[in-house]
């Protein structure tokens, strides 16, 4: 069908077109012809083909070969998504931004696929209560869906909406002004920093101090985690290692790592090291409760819940092994 191109409505909004893309077109189809209609729906609104529409501008034609779908409202702009996709210039986080919006239309078209409805519908199922149609699972999962439709695997399309999720907007205004291209390797890096180095990271890169995230350095924090327990909150007494005695806790386990001098293990050697191993694990263990982690929380089967569990406890069971082994060879 055929629809004057002056009729065909762009919703606000839409990105616009490149340049050379459309030139590129425009000569195409002036050799061989518009091989692939444009879409609209009913009221005559793009839904795909905004290049092509273009070219056809460019080229001075009055109407353009369109195909009219009978997608309306939300599932239409889940169909312009979807070729957005394919495009080779699109950037890491209008990427991760598209893909929450595709979740969020697929999610409303889609109820049933939530996380939590499927499988509650399972387990009302598996002990033969009845669940209404509401609850039937018709429709695959928003991640299952997707990764069809991209060609790559769940798990990298689980990655990607834990990115785009956790970026802040504030990192992301940074980088969009500067115009810094970002790899989604990179804006996956920088989404698992706090807040406070998100912006940090995201500066660096705008002023091209840094070419990458791999290249990036959290600035040393000089007060305690906040999971650290009450008895680390403040630094120990200065340990005495050796013969030499130091003025804070910090310049003992420093020297304490300094290759140069031989220190054979005492008391305060062996505090000093154990406090330094602690802290730092519980600043590392801190990572795993930030909101880029606590999103999976909610997913974690019981069988998984169970490793966790097992892991956590073995760390106990490795630090009471430990004490144990020491208060065995205590003097009497």
């Amino acid at each position: 069908m055929r629809i004057p191109i002056s009729e065909i409505k762009i919703n606000p909004g839409r990105r616009e077109a490149l340049p050379e893309r459309v030139a590129e077109l425009a000569k195409s189809i002036a050799e061989v012809g518009l091989l692939n209609p444009v879409t609209i729906d009913r009221s005559n609104t793009l839904i795909a083909g905004l290049h092509r529409l273009e070219a056809a501008k460019l080229l001075g034609w009055g109407e353009v070969d369109c195909t009219v779908s009978s997608l309306e409202g939300l599932q239409a702009e889940l169909a312009e998504i979807d070729e957005n996709f394919v495009r080779t210039d699109i950037s890491a986080l209008e990427y991760g931004e598209i893909l929450l919006r595709r979740k969020e239309i697929y999610e409303t078209l889609h109820p049933e696929t939530k996380a939590g409805a499927s499988q509650a519908a399972a387990m009302n199922r598996a002990v033969g209560r009845n669940v209404g149609d509401k609850m039937t699972l018709t429709s695959k999962s928003f991640v299952e869906d997707t990764a069809e439709k991209l060609g790559v695997g769940k798990r990298t399309v689980e990655r990607q909406i834990q990115t785009a999720k956790h970026l802040t907007p504030e990192a992301k205004a940074i980088i969009r002004e500067s115009g810094t291209k970002v790899t989604k390797k990179d804006a996956m890096k920088l989404s698992k920093l706090k807040p406070e180095q998100q912006k940090d990271a995201a500066s660096r890169l705008a002023a091209q101090e840094i070419r990458s995230m791999a290249e990036y350095q959290p600035p040393e924090e000089s007060e305690p985690q906040e999971t650290v327990t009450e008895a680390l909150a403040v630094d120990p007494p200065p340990f005495k290692l050796s013969e030499q005695q130091f003025t804070s806790f910090r310049e003992s386990v420093a020297a304490l790592k300094d290759t140069e001098k031989d220190f054979s293990c005492t008391p305060d050697s062996f505090l000093a090291e154990i406090t330094a191993f602690v802290r730092k694990f519980h600043r590392e263990i801190g990572w795993y409760g930030t909101a880029y982690y606590e999103a999976a929380f909610p997913e974690l089967s019981v069988i998984q819940r169970d490793y966790l569990r097992q892991q956590m406890e073995s760390i106990c069971e490795a630090a009471n092994h430990l004490l144990h082994q020491v208060e065995r060879m205590k003097r009497t």
